[in-house]
């Protein structure tokens, strides 16, 4: 089995054991991959990395292109004793010569569909993340008039760089989408922006938690800011990017909810409170006094969703499950024990803060009461067959037939 972890940069190391560098992108940026036979050890070192992530697109791990990330790989494969092999780096840089710089007319282009975005009212993340993917389709036309695209055009960036960059279906989504809001603006004659063709959505059940695992990495979180805020995501469903905006006046204590602003889809909405959370709530404002947000980070801005990811990685190592967890677990696991605790899932759809009950009655399939109420045919088989063996009759003649 071979691991991937992406960086950008360079190492000097010598060991034993053979980690192979190799040039990826990922979305849009250059780094460095690292290949290698598993090892226990040097994985879960890896693992340690504050901001090591995982990338769906490449199905490998990934860590920010910064020079503390850089240091931080450095000293974890010094220790793990490592060799690395450049080749396939040096190969990769002969192969390709730096992208080229957008021309002119894309350029204005790009620059006035960003404007457009940001008319449309959409979130920081979405401008950005949309311009990204038509800068990439702009710099894969770079030598093609904007009037000369078409709807083939389109077909052929999903073929050339979605599909054989091994994008995932979410991301291949969202650049489609891009493409459509981009030709919604320009209006090129030839592009019907209703015949953009789109992956079909993955449908995928939520990973969750039993309560038991939930209070595991409770505990197994020492700090108290981390606790109080991890605590908080599970009690009250938060969105990691909701609760790290919240600020101190959003939880009532004697009303025993939280007030979210402007979450997804920017709804406001109230969602629950759980009183065996408020002590530590309470005690973890007094020790660190925040003075805007709930959870600050440094210069009292708010704290970071790296950070979060970070510490709630190390808590489950020291909790020993070997599930994936990440923030949104917990909001999976919130609304799927409050389905299992005979919540009306219409109330469910309300803290959660979903637009459409769809999206809620996903929950439904992973319920540990409505699976465990199935009655499975095998065990209703063999159920049968022990109660005609103790009333003495032959399994046999008890199948009536015409015959």
């Amino acid at each position: 089995m071979v691991f991937c972890f992406i960086l950008d940069g360079f190492l000097t190391l010598s060991g034993m054991k053979t980690v192979v560098l190799e040039s990826l992108v990922h979305k849009t940026a250059a780094c460095i991959g690292l290949r290698f036979e598993f090892d226990a050890e040097l994985k879960a070192a890896l693992k340690k990395l504050p901001q090591c992530r995982w990338t769906q697109t490449h199905r490998c791990f990934y860590v920010p292109n910064t020079a503390a990330s850089k240091r931080q790989l450095m000293r974890v494969l010094r220790a793990a004793g490592c060799e690395v092999d450049y080749r396939a780096m040096q190969n990769a840089e002969a192969e390709h010569a730096p992208e080229a710089l957008l021309n002119a007319e894309h350029l204005k282009a790009l620059e006035a569909y960003k404007e457009y975005l940001k008319g449309q009212r959409k979130s920081p993340s979405t401008v950005n993340t949309y311009s990204a993917f038509v800068e990439l389709f702009l710099k894969f036309f770079d030598s093609t008039a904007l009037s000369d695209l078409d709807n083939r055009s389109i077909e052929l960036f999903a073929e050339g760089v979605l599909a054989r960059r091994n994008y995932s279906i979410s991301s291949h989504r969202q650049a489609m989408n891009a493409l459509k809001h981009f030709f919604t603006l320009n209006r090129f004659p030839e592009v019907q922006t209703e015949a953009i063709a789109m992956p079909r959505k993955d449908r995928k059940l939520p990973e969750v938690l039993s309560t038991e695992e939930v209070i595991s990495i409770l505990q197994a979180t020492r700090n108290l800011k981390h606790r109080a805020l991890l605590g908080l995501i599970y009690s009250s469903g938060l969105r990691i990017g909701e609760v790290l905006k919240l600020k101190l006046a959003d939880v009532d204590l004697d009303r025993q909810s939280v007030y979210v602003r402007s979450g997804k889809g920017r709804k406001d909405r109230h969602t629950t409170l759980g009183r065996s959370i408020q002590p530590l709530l309470v005690n973890y404002v007094r020790t660190y006094k925040p003075q805007q947000f709930l959870f600050e980070g440094e210069a009292g801005k708010a704290y970071s969703a790296s950070s979060v990811r970070a510490f709630l990685k190390r808590s489950c190592r020291l909790a020993k499950l070997r599930k994936r967890v990440t923030p949104h677990t917990l909001r999976h696991s919130f609304a799927t024990h409050l389905l299992e605790n005979g919540v009306d899932i219409r109330y469910i759809q309300e803290l959660l803060g979903h637009s459409r009950p769809e999206t809620t009655m996903i929950y439904t399939h992973v319920t540990e009461r409505s699976i465990s109420a199935i009655q499975n045919p095998l065990d209703v088989a063999v159920s049968r067959h022990k109660q005609l063996h103790r009333d003495g009759k032959d399994p046999g003649e008890a199948r009536k037939s015409l015959e």
